[in-house]
């Protein structure tokens, strides 16, 4: 089912300020909590609205969803990331729930509130690597901009040995503490000096720092633990999309071996030029030839539209250069709701050469015009 308009569901307008929208899901949210309202389909709409909040209350997430609509937000955010940052917690506490938020915990509470887990942010550990993000341009047809298009793309990437996980041990063998760091990987030197003692450390020249040697290299990766590979990866063009706009999708990138994160994909949309139309923001532009009988008696004709053909009135004594509007024939928005108009703009062509009775006529019509 497709989701809703998350203004929508926050009763407020595009030039809501972020006050506006704080206000306004503290109002729903009131009315909706769990803890308050018992009715079936309470708790669902309780959670649209605090995705609606999270998302509109983040500026960052705001102009995302501005710009792309829930495609732009889908395929750049987890639903982690989405809860991530929103001001719940004090929210919460001024309407005197206790939800869970003791501490402040902010998002990782509501999100494990929400979905039945947590979500392992804030955790003491080894920090994890991240693999490189990579870049992957795109063009497309004006008219795939304005359906939008679901494609594949070929993406070559590092990824994690899927023969030993990213050990780099050949499989059914096991790595080996290093004899000469002891698997610190690192090695200390001391020594007096006039000053006191001077420790210096250093990383073990031996195993690199990573505190195990590999006796039995993976056949596969060398001993690398990472892998060249190529994948088909899918990506959804929302209908609507601009020229140069970008589309993330998270963990798409490099990876971070066998403990780390993968980076992100950006995919960068170009869109070719189109000989029928000029784009401007959500409007279409186009040229329309008219005959000098057409432009001055008006009259009924068929104009190219990317959603079909289309039947435009041509009014009566239609100059040169004028523009005829037609609503809702350019691009659609990235929120799934509205079109831009098709601006057609007139050009009236005279003819080259006339025959001894079409230059008759029209001196007649002169004299007539003249009156």
């Amino acid at each position: 089912m497709a989701k809703r308009d998350y203004y929508e569901i926050l009763g407020v307008d595009q030039q809501a300020s972020k006050a506006d929208i704080k206000k306004a899901y503290r109002k729903l949210a009131l009315k909706y909590h769990p803890d308050k309202n018992k009715e079936a389909g309470a708790e669902e709409k309780f959670k649209e609205i605090s995705e609606a909040y999270a998302v509109l209350y983040d500026d960052q997430k705001r102009q995302m969803y501005d710009q792309y609509g829930h495609a732009g937000i889908d395929q750049q955010f987890t639903q982690e990331d989405i809860f991530r940052g929103a001001d719940f917690s004090d929210i919460f506490r001024g309407m005197g729930f206790d939800f869970g938020f003791g501490g402040g915990g902010g998002f990782q509470d509501i999100f494990e509130q929400f979905f039945g887990h947590r979500t392992g942010y804030g955790q003491q550990g080894r920090r994890r690597m991240r693999g490189s993000d990579l870049r992957y341009d795109i063009e497309i047809s004006l008219e795939n901009a304005y359906h939008g298009v679901e494609t594949e793309l070929r993406i070559p990437r590092t990824e994690t040995c899927p023969n030993c996980h990213g050990s780099g041990a050949k499989p059914g063998t096991d790595k080996k503490t290093c004899p000469k760091c002891k698997g610190t990987g690192q090695l200390q030197q001391s020594r007096r000096t006039a000053f006191g003692m001077f420790t210096q450390v250093s990383p073990c020249p031996s195993c690199h720092g990573e505190g195990s040697i590999i006796e039995t290299p993976c056949p596969e990766c060398r001993g690398q633990g990472m892998v060249q590979k190529t994948r088909l990866i899918e990506v959804k063009i929302p209908a609507g999309i601009d020229s140069n706009a970008q589309l993330r999708l998270a963990g798409e990138g490099e990876s971070g071996g066998p403990n780390g994160v993968s980076g992100d994909l950006y995919v960068v949309v170009h869109i070719k030029p189109d000989p029928r139309f000029k784009r401007e923001g959500s409007h279409l532009h186009m040229t329309q030839t008219l005959s000098f009988p057409e432009a001055t008696l008006g009259t009924k004709i068929q104009v190219h539209t990317l959603s079909g053909q289309e039947t435009v009135k041509i009014p009566e004594s239609t100059q040169n250069n004028d523009v005829i509007r037609v609503k809702n024939k350019g691009m659609p928005s990235v929120h799934g709701h509205g079109y831009g108009d098709l601006f057609v703009h007139i050009q009236v062509t005279i003819p080259k050469k006339l025959s001894r009775k079409a230059k008759k006529l029209i001196e007649e019509l002169d004299d007539e015009l003249r009156g």
